[in-house]
């Protein structure tokens, strides 16, 4: 039988600083791995609340949770199998019509998402699918910008967790509706760059229904200490696979029926 060691602070410690330094310095790093192991989840949470620690104590201030990993055709894209979740914090966020610097996220790839928008904690109770859905204010179509600090993109689970799931932006559109509205699983999805449709996907690709991938990071946060409060953003998860991105590109997502969301991609930093 193969003993399992649990990585120790220090350890944790310098796998955090890894990805930290990787994003001062804007040079990505070598994986994570190494140090906290490929599948250790507990380890790979840990570096990543190091990792938010230290951008809440330079001020960034937390406006929301992704989940991440939740299409089969990101999981296949980058060789893992089960959904993740990180932090979204205030600078992160941006308008559907606004643009980015191609040079504030490490390794830009773009996907399609519906974000959801509380009215209400989730913090009690069985956090299932009914009261996630009674708990959402509104929904709007979605990209999520990811970015990775490591390398290539040469991501296993833990890699891509304790790099706070991969996160770099997101963008928000101007249509919201209400969950009486429409059925988020039932959504199709077009994503496209500079006019030309590079992927295709719908609700029912995230986890089977963007609101069981809502309940789940519900009961994820709370089971950590941190539930999901009135006023976050949910992006609940990719409703197709992700697209590579470089300055100049227009991105826009089509979720019908909640309508289109586009952002450019500029030269230069932030």
């Amino acid at each position: 039988m193969t003993e399992t060691t649990t990585p120790s602070k220090p350890v944790l410690e310098e796998a955090a600083q890894r990805l930290l330094d990787a994003e001062t310095l804007r040079t990505p790093c070598a994986p994570v791995r190494d140090l906290i192991g490929r599948d250790d989840l507990k380890a790979a949470y840990d570096v990543q609340r190091l990792v938010v620690a230290a951008r809440r104590a330079r001020g960034a201030v937390v406006v929301g949770r992704k989940i991440g990993l939740t299409s089969d055709a990101v999981q296949q894209q980058l060789g893992v199998d089960k959904p993740d979740f990180g932090i979204l914090f205030d600078d992160m966020s941006y308008l559907g019509g606004d643009t980015i610097p191609i040079d504030s996220i490490m390794q830009p790839r773009a996907e399609a998402e519906i974000a959801f928008v509380l009215a209400e904690d989730l913090s009690d109770g069985p956090l299932d699918v009914a009261q996630v859905r009674a708990a959402v204010d509104h929904a709007v179509a979605a990209l999520e910008i990811c970015g990775s600090r490591i390398r290539n993109w040469d991501i296993s689970f833990a890699d891509t967790v304790a790099d706070n799931a991969s996160s770099g932006a997101f963008v928000l559109g101007p249509r919201r509706m209400r969950l009486h509205e429409f059925e988020p699983k039932d959504v199709v999805m077009s994503l496209s760059i500079d006019g030309t449709e590079a992927a295709t996907g719908n609700g029912a690709a995230c986890l089977g229904d963007p609101l069981e991938a809502a309940a789940w990071l519900a009961r994820q946060a709370r089971d950590l200490g941190e539930p999901l409060r009135a006023g976050q953003v949910i992006l609940s998860g990719a409703l197709g696979p992700m697209r590579p991105v470089t300055a100049g590109d227009k991105v826009t997502a089509r979720i019908s029926p909640l309508g289109a969301v586009t952002v450019t991609f500029t030269e230069g930093e932030s």
